[in-house]
């Protein structure tokens, strides 16, 4: 390979770079994140789901989680339906 076939094809090199620190990576640690905050759900935690919906978890079976949002009511969601848990609540 001649210099100028190396200089032609560095540009699209340095944009598969910055494209990956910039996208891809990012996106992957988000991944990783959440999966470990799914993972780390237990029973009393207080959560919000994706829709917005406040409530404490009352019980976890697998990927089913029962979130207490009143008193008397309780509600099935996936886990994968929990957007945040609301640890300054506790």
């Amino acid at each position: 390979m001649s210099s100028s076939t190396v200089m032609q094809y560095l540009p699209l090199v340095l944009i598969v770079v910055v494209f990956y620190f910039l996208l891809i990576r990012p996106q992957q640690k988000r991944q990783r994140d959440r999966g470990a905050l799914l993972q780390s759900l237990q029973a009393g935690d207080q959560v919000v789901t994706i829709g917005g919906l406040h409530g404490t978890i009352a019980a976890i079976d697998g990927n089913i989680v029962k979130l207490r949002i009143a008193p008397e009511l309780e509600v099935t969601f996936e886990r994968k339906s929990i957007d945040a848990v609301r640890r300054d609540a506790q």
